[in-house]
C-alpha cells in the first residue's frame, strides 16, 4: 500500500510536467538529495508560506547538496503564475491526475466540519541520491518546517 512508505524504502518513480514547460523525474536527481514536498493548492495561505520558506532557504539546501520540488494537483499554468508571483526558485510539478500522490500515500480522506472529502495531505520527503526515502514528514505544520527539513538534511 502506498501510504505504507517507510524510511529506507525506494521512492516511487515519477515523471511530471513542471513549470516553464519542463518535466521533473525522480531519475533527474540521482546522486543528489531531493526534498519532495506535496501541498494542497497554489496561492493559498499555508501553501504560499511553505513555498516562500523553501525558496528563502534554497541556497542553504543547494549548499547541502539538495534540490527542492513542490508537487500539487494544480495545472502547470497555475504553477507558472504562483512561481512568478512569489519569485519561487525551484521546480513546481503538476500531478493533475493524482497518480503520484496516490503512490506516495498523500492523497487521503480528509474531514472538515463533518464533511469527508479527498485531498492532499501536506507531506515532505527527503529522498537520498540512491532514490531511497531518508525521512518523511506527514501532516506538516508549516511554521518552521523548511528549517526542520534543512536540519535533517544536514544530519544525513
Amino acid at each position: 500500500m502506498p501510504s505504507d512508505l517507510s524510511v529506507g524504502d525506494p521512492a516511487p518513480d515519477f515523471d511530471l510536467a513542471a513549470d516553464g514547460g519542463a518535466r521533473v523525474r525522480l531519475t533527474d536527481f540521482k546522486g543528489r538529495t531531493l526534498v519532495l514536498y506535496f501541498y494542497p493548492k497554489d496561492d493559498t495561505s499555508g501553501c504560499t508560506t511553505e513555498a516562500k520558506a523553501f525558496a528563502a532557504a534554497s541556497s542553504d539546501f543547494a549548499k547541502a547538496g539538495a534540490a527542492i520540488v513542490g508537487v500539487s494537483k494544480d495545472s502547470v499554468k497555475s504553477h507558472d503564475k504562483f512561481k512568478a508571483k512569489y519569485d519561487l526558485n525551484f521546480a513546481l510539478a503538476s500531478d493533475a491526475d493524482g497518480l503520484v500522490m496516490e503512490r506516495y500515500g498523500v492523497w487521503v480522506e480528509k474531514s472538515m466540519y463533518g464533511r469527508k472529502y479527498m485531498g492532499t495531505e501536506r507531506t515532505t520527503l527527503l529522498i537520498d541520491g540512491e532514490g531511497r526515502i531518508a525521512r518523511i514528514w506527514r501532516k506538516v505544520k508549516v511554521p518552521g518546517h523548511a528549517k526542520e527539513v534543512l536540519g535533517a538534511l544536514r544530519s544525513l
